[in-house]
């Protein structure tokens, strides 16, 4: 009989939650989902992107990533180890004014999150687009991995994902 690992637990839990509010709260769609092995370091990731269905279009990405070790660890019963998955929040919106919006996002995810790390926020633009807008990818770090111990925080992560979009819609719509 197959024993799922902490990562199957998570990703099931996540999926669930975050389905919910697509397909029953009618609150978010789901935009693109990532269920993936990676063969060349033996990894796991899982991610699912969503926006929010009264949204301006930015999104949201929770991402849940196992690496060899942590999935050795487990499977391998290895004592002195705990194992866990990463947990990365990203959400994706298109920028104009870096100084003022880019200054704006962050001082909004310091104040929802109040996190350990800083988030990081990575600006890309097409070359040769005549109207200059930038793709802001914002990144929040936890310095610490998580297994079913955090099961029950998951509703309020989900909750706190969707303040963040909500928060960042309207610094958006405010250009």
């Amino acid at each position: 009989m197959f024993d799922p690992t902490v990562f199957d637990n998570l990703k099931v839990a996540i999926e669930n939650q975050v389905y919910d509010l697509d397909n029953i709260a009618g609150q978010i769609l789901i935009t693109h989902r990532v269920d993936r092995l990676e063969m060349a370091v033996m990894a796991r990731v899982f991610a699912l992107q969503f926006t929010l269905v009264s949204g301006g279009g930015i999104t949201a990405e929770i991402r849940l990533e196992a690496s060899l070790k942590d999935l050795a660890a487990e499977l391998l019963e290895q004592k002195g180890e705990n194992p866990g998955c990463a947990l990365r929040l990203r959400f994706y919106m298109p920028v104009q004014d870096i100084e003022a919006e880019c200054k704006a996002i962050e001082q909004k995810l310091l104040e929802l999150w109040q996190p350990e790390l800083p988030p990081t926020q990575t600006l890309s633009f097409l070359f040769g687009e005549k109207t200059v807008s930038y793709f802001n990818e914002i990144e929040l770090h936890f310095n610490r991995k998580i297994n079913e111990e955090q099961m029950e925080d998951l509703p309020d992560l989900i909750d706190h994902v969707m303040q963040t979009l909500e928060a960042l819609d309207g610094l958006s719509s405010a250009d």
